[in-house]
């Protein structure tokens, strides 16, 4: 055979194999599809208390390309049996259910772990964090905090739309400005997205702090104990800071192009989404190159899960005792697979001031009430930038600080550069920003394209201006 030939065949095979690899991957976009929607319709309309017809419009509006098959998708909510079923074109359906305690998941048929409510006596431990606001919703405190929600909560003129469902602002330890949407309350638990991966971040921090893990040693997953798999080099820092090199693709685009990639097959098809990404083979050796995607973020969920007890209910104990409840985080949900893992990259609901306690967490270096709650340095560590991480990524956190298009981006639009927030693609952001001694956060479900469309980069700009040392002088005065 001669060499053109050869290069022939190796050249037809590669396309042939990457025509099937497609078609696969095209197979899974109806059920990717559904169980998107479906475990935000469940997580929506039985832990947040909102209307399915609602969440459905406004998800499917902020996924690009979404129109291109949202005529195509049919559901169903099931307010007594509490779950909620989506197919496409009467099939490729997925089924969510709530179970108490625990929020939703996806129900693909297999056995599903036993859950229990932790019992009676495993109460959260008592709040350290001081109150930061009263019963009621606080007003803003000067004129120029109004302008900003106001130009927070508007809406543009043509689509897309911003759906802005909260905003807290917290200065010097206290709400200065809060506002909601109708249907949402101090107390309406709002679905995090991937902001959740920064509680992950947190409660590895802790487990760290208690030595039941480390940073830099090989992570105890079974899977990739043999010294010879190249996974077994793969640390807790490279999970942190999406280095691991695991062949699963992106999680860095909410869209609908995002159905393709093998990370949402792991989300939204299997019943044990570590299981599937811990099967997952290297792409790049840990470490050389980053990528952001939720694989990472569940294997921490389960290395959390087995340094805690085993269990779902090990979970949220530990999660109550050791952050929740020193932070006085009182309307948080924890939802998990069907395996009974933490869905630890996206699927933490918590209300607006609990996701801004847990801000002021960072923005107090880790201490809440004179305790110390994170290690020592942990906040400098999940501010401090990754190499190649272009959006500006810390550890389990988008950071301002460095030299990456992101975080330079952000700076020339007004951010201060040492601000460093928890973040989703489609309009969650908790940010802390130290030299204000501020957090802000933003909750709502708006896409990721156009740019700016979500109204934070004026929103922080707004707040800075209306909380800063001219503010304070004009309020005195």
């Amino acid at each position: 055979m001669n060499r053109r030939n050869l290069l022939l065949i190796l050249a037809t095979t590669t396309a042939l194999s990457a025509l099937a690899l497609s078609a696969a991957r095209a197979r899974d976009v109806p059920k990717v599809a559904t169980g998107f929607v479906a475990n935000i319709l469940c997580s929506e309309t039985f832990v947040s208390g909102q209307q399915p017809d609602q969440i459905f419009a406004e998800t499917t509006a902020a996924m690009p390309g979404a129109s291109l098959i949202t005529w195509a998708l049919d559901y169903h909510v099931d307010r007594a049996r509490k779950d909620a079923t989506v197919t496409f074109l009467g099939f490729g359906g997925s089924h969510a259910v709530y179970r108490e305690g625990f929020g939703c998941y996806l129900d693909h048929g297999d056995a599903v772990a036993d859950l229990s409510v932790p019992p009676a006596d495993a109460k959260p431990s008592p709040a350290l964090l001081p109150d930061i606001a009263g019963p009621a919703a606080v007003a803003p405190v000067n004129p120029q905090l109004t302008a900003a929600l106001d130009r927070a909560f508007a809406e543009p003129e043509q689509s897309p739309m911003r759906a802005t469902k909260a905003v807290v602002v917290v200065k010097d330890g206290h709400v200065v400005a809060e506002r909601y949407a109708v249907g949402y309350s101090i107390d309406t638990p709002i679905l995090g997205f991937s902001a959740t991966k920064s509680v992950i971040s947190a409660l590895t921090g802790i487990l760290v702090r208690k030595g039941a893990l480390t940073l830099d040693q090989p992570v105890p997953i079974a899977a990739w104990q043999d010294a010879n798999d190249p996974r077994h080099a793969i640390t807790v820092d490279h999970l942190l800071r999406h280095t691991a090199g695991l062949a699963i693709g992106s999680s860095l685009e909410a869209s609908l192009g995002a159905a393709f990639e093998p990370v949402n097959r792991m989300k939204f098809m299997e019943s044990d989404m570590a299981g599937y990404a811990e099967s997952v083979k290297l792409a790049t050796p840990p470490g050389s190159a980053w990528n952001y995607n939720d694989g990472n973020f569940i294997i921490l969920s389960h290395l959390i899960r087995n340094a805690v007890g085993g269990h779902a209910s090990d979970v949220l104990r530990f999660a109550g005792q050791e952050l929740f409840g020193p932070l006085g985080m009182r309307n948080v949900t924890i939802e998990f697979d069907a395996s009974g893992n933490p869905e630890g990259s996206s699927q933490m609901l918590a209300s607006a001031r609990d996701w801004a306690r847990f801000g002021m967490l960072y923005l107090n270096d880790g201490m809440a009430g004179g305790k110390r709650i994170l290690p020592e340095g942990w906040v400098k560590y999940s501010a401090a930038p990754t190499p190649n991480g272009w959006v500006g990524y810390g550890a389990g956190f988008w950071t301002n600080l460095g030299d990456s298009f992101g975080a330079n981006y952000r700076v020339e639009h007004g951010w201060p550069r040492d601000a460093f927030f928890a973040k989703e693609t489609i309009g969650q952001y908790v940010i802390v920003i130290p030299s204000e001694k501020l957090v802000i956060v933003r909750l709502g479900r708006s896409p990721n394209w156009p740019p700016e469309v979500d109204g934070v980069f004026r929103l922080v700009r707004d707040v800075v201006a209306a909380t800063g040392d001219k503010a304070k002088v004009a309020r005195r005065n």
